[in-house]
């Protein structure tokens, strides 16, 4: 790994714990304007600083975010669907690599579809993307989508798709967590980091499922909805970092919650 690709990589992934506490908003390209981003930029002002990394489009960073704000970009360059289509799996590279170095993005994500319709468009984008990649040092994010086949978050099914993922040459994947996780990091050479996927029923339902995929091998999350539809998003915030940096036990991380971030450590990055 070159230098530019290990020090763009190392401002996602904290090298002093290993880990990394990433903030998804990116969900508008496919989704529109769901509840709590239809205004970016009030939603994520007053919990950016406790995320280590800010995942979205470049629309949303060119339009809702601050040029001097310190935080990693991971920027999502896949696209081309809708959730009134036919097949979510419809995606193609929808941003050029000299757009993402042009708004100094730290790594780019893409989607991959394992089992659905576009599967082979998918899995070719991203090995041109990864080719682009590792032209210019910069960091590539598979992302596992499942889409509405929810029945595939399998260990065996997540374990296929991210070890196809590490194959084609990426630098980190995000997945969904499963019984049987601790296997799906097995086979997998490169790190992981989970989704929060859609709002669970409460905030300590998110935060069990981060400390059991931390325990088990993940270097960190990327969570959206189960963090800026909460009740109390820096509350929230912090006590996913205590479990991500700190290996703070779900009950610790609950009481960080329940204290709105005051009790226990869970402090602002940097």
């Amino acid at each position: 790994m070159d230098w530019g690709m290990k020090n763009r990589l190392s401002r996602i992934i904290k090298p002093d714990t290993g880990h990394t506490v990433m903030l998804a908003i990116d969900h508008g390209y496919f989704l529109g304007p769901i509840k709590k981003l239809e205004d970016p930029g009030e939603t994520i002002a007053p919990i950016l600083s406790y995320a280590d990394a800010l995942m979205l489009t470049r629309g949303v960073l060119r339009n809702c975010v601050d040029a001097d704000i310190q935080s990693p970009i991971v920027l999502r360059v896949s696209g081309g669907n809708s959730i009134l289509g036919k097949d979510l799996s419809n995606e193609d590279i929808t941003v050029a690599m000299k757009d993402a170095l042009r708004v100094n993005a730290s790594a780019v994500a893409l989607s991959i579809y394992v089992g659905a319709e576009y599967e082979h468009r998918t899995l070719v984008n991203l090995s041109r993307l990864v080719d682009e990649g590792q032209d210019c040092g910069m960091p590539v994010l598979a992302v596992t989508a499942v889409g509405k086949e929810l029945e595939k978050r399998s260990a065996r099914f997540l374990s296929l798709a991210c070890r196809i993922a590490a194959e084609m040459g990426v630098q980190f994947v995000k997945t969904y967590y499963c019984e049987g996780f601790e296997k799906v990091v097995k086979s997998c050479p490169v790190p992981l980091v989970i989704a929060g996927g859609p709002k669970l029923e409460t905030e300590f339902d998110a935060l069990r499922i981060a400390s059991e995929a931390i325990k088990r091998g993940a270097v960190g999350v990327d969570m959206g909805r189960n963090i800026f539809q909460s009740s109390d998003p820096v509350a929230m915030l912090k006590a996913i970092r205590a479990i991500v940096h700190e290996g703070a036990s779900f009950e610790k991380a609950s009481a960080i919650f329940k204290g709105g971030g005051v009790k226990g450590k869970g402090k602002k990055k940097g």
